[in-house]
């Protein structure tokens, strides 16, 4: 293991600015390894970006929906010495996706190998089944290399990664192309979306990305999606609970609006109701412009930050069990439009609404009636959009048509019964700026080969010595495993990393 740089000096008491997850990844582990943890949340409940809202017996999940890779959240749990199985009961989604094309075909998106196997046979032929074993082997490989050297671990500079991991990664394609390396094992061009979709979680046409973020579509296609009972809100509530009870003080409706600083060192944090919270080290999980505006300093870079695309995302409380055909929509659903490439220049190039939108469809009362009134579903569409740094668009004012073009287009393609009047809550750009985050956008900084890896901005700001970053903003990126893991990272700069 490289030895990585660790905030100096004692640090026995920690403040961990925020309880998104984090912040709680964060806590959870300073409190694991004997540190006394003060969270400070400007929210009244835990979650940050995994949001929520009640509306008339509608339990909405404004944040991430997709849920993978199990293991780290029981790490973070047992941090704390909490269970998983008692805590936060989890259950596998299968399918994962239910994923529809424009030329009418569907496809059961399936984690068994032997099931997915057939499904893709059944689908496309056998040529293209045993493509989707190779590729399936090859996200494996690509996960067993890239996890732990380059995802779970902090590296202090480029030189920290030359080691026999980058070699193998190197060796595998992870350099190259993410839409090419899949082209390698796939020719349906409808296969090739299923394993290439994911791009849009690291802020970047696959035709850009790099070929190891396909790491993303192990995660999920092979790794699995789950679903804790009682919504994406039980994720952080389980891990908020589990820290409380281990010690963590938590004050809820607390607004952090300044530092007191000596020297190099944070001495306490500040608040809009004039308290002052002394610390020995502090963790900043906010979007990271208030970071630096907090730390009163933004490092210099060599070319200026990219944000990620954001997204509409539309709830909707629908009547009825919204069949679609015979076999239905699944818990999460893939409604792909014809056009592909054109999309992500839309968003990424030519900034504005996509022409002929691919869209998720999250049906979570499949899977939880109780997150409903009875005799009603709820239905969330997210369609991704131009940051707002791309395309300075009226949301405000666009943002109701809109809504209503992605109903119209949800409807044709899913069979779901869906008007303007179903609708509980729409989500915009101009939405995520108004709760501060970069560019409008809840998905932080695009994962460009200048944002990735040692070259996205650093969890230890060179201008203070015991203040740690934490979040999608910071390594190792964006995303619900990686934003726990970003939690672990910051924990080990002032502890030191605990072998596993």
């Amino acid at each position: 293991m490289t030895r990585c740089s660790t905030v100096p000096r004692r640090t026995d008491h920690v403040v961990v600015v925020g309880a998104g997850l984090s912040g709680l990844a964060a806590a959870s582990h300073l409190c694991g390894r004997g540190r006394a943890v003060t969270v400070l949340e400007r929210d009244g409940v835990p979650g940050g970006r995994a949001g929520r809202l009640d509306v008339g017996g509608y339990r909405l999940d404004t944040g991430p929906t997709v849920l993978t890779m199990p293991d780290i959240v029981r790490d973070t749990l047992a941090a704390t010495g909490a269970s998983m199985d008692e805590r936060l009961p989890l259950i596998r989604l299968d399918p994962a996706y239910r994923t529809f094309f424009a030329d009418g075909t569907s496809l059961d998106v399936r984690t068994d190998a032997e099931a997915m196997t057939e499904a893709v046979r059944a689908f496309a032929g056998p040529r293209e089944a045993a493509g989707y074993a190779r590729l399936r082997a090859w996200l494996t490989r690509l996960y067993e290399v890239e996890y732990a050297g380059f995802i779970a671990a902090n590296v202090d500079s480029p030189l920290g990664l030359l080691t026999p991991r980058l070699a193998r990664l190197a060796a595998l394609g992870g350099f190259g192309r993410w839409e090419n390396a899949v082209g390698r094992f796939l020719r349906d061009e409808r296969l090739r979306r299923v394993f290439t979709f994911q791009a849009l979680y690291a802020g970047l046409s696959p035709r850009r990305a790099l070929a190891l973020y396909a790491v993303i579509a192990y995660m999920d296609t092979v790794g699995g999606v789950f679903f804790p009972r009682g919504g994406m809100r039980a994720l952080p509530d389980a891990l908020a609970g589990a820290a409380a009870d281990a010690g963590v003080e938590f004050r809820y409706d607390t607004r952090v609006t300044a530092l007191e600083r000596r020297g190099r060192r944070v001495t306490a944090a500040l608040t809009a109701d004039g308290d002052r919270i002394p610390c020995d080290a502090i963790v900043l999980t906010c979007d990271l412009p208030a970071a630096y505006r907090l730390l009163g300093r933004v490092p210099r870079r060599p070319v200026r930050l990219v944000a990620a695309p954001s997204a509409v995302v539309v709830h909707l409380g629908v009547s009825g069990d919204g069949r679609c055909g015979a076999d239905g929509t699944a818990h999460h659903n893939l409604l792909f439009g014809r056009a592909w490439h054109t999309t992500f220049d839309d968003l990424t190039r030519d900034g504005r609404p996509m022409r002929d939108p691919s869209l998720l469809l999250t049906r979570p009362t499949v899977t939880d009636t109780a997150l409903a009134p009875g005799g009603r579903q709820l239905v969330s569409v997210l369609a991704p959009a131009p940051n707002l740094a791309r395309a300075r668009l009226d949301w405000d004012r666009i943002g109701p048509a809109y809504a209503e073009e992605l109903i119209e287009a949800t409807a044709a393609r899913s069979g779901l019964k869906m008007r303007m009047e179903d609708v509980l809550h729409v989500i915009t750009p101009a939405d995520w700026r108004r709760q501060g985050l970069l560019a409008g956008t809840p998905f932080s900084l695009a994962h460009t080969f200048g944002q990735t890896g040692p070259f996205r901005p650093a969890n230890l700001p060179r201008t203070t010595d015991n203040a740690v970053l934490a979040g999608c903003g910071t390594v190792p990126g964006v995303g619900v495993p990686t934003a726990l893991v970003s939690g672990r990272l910051a924990a080990d700069r002032i502890t030191g990393a605990v072998p596993s």
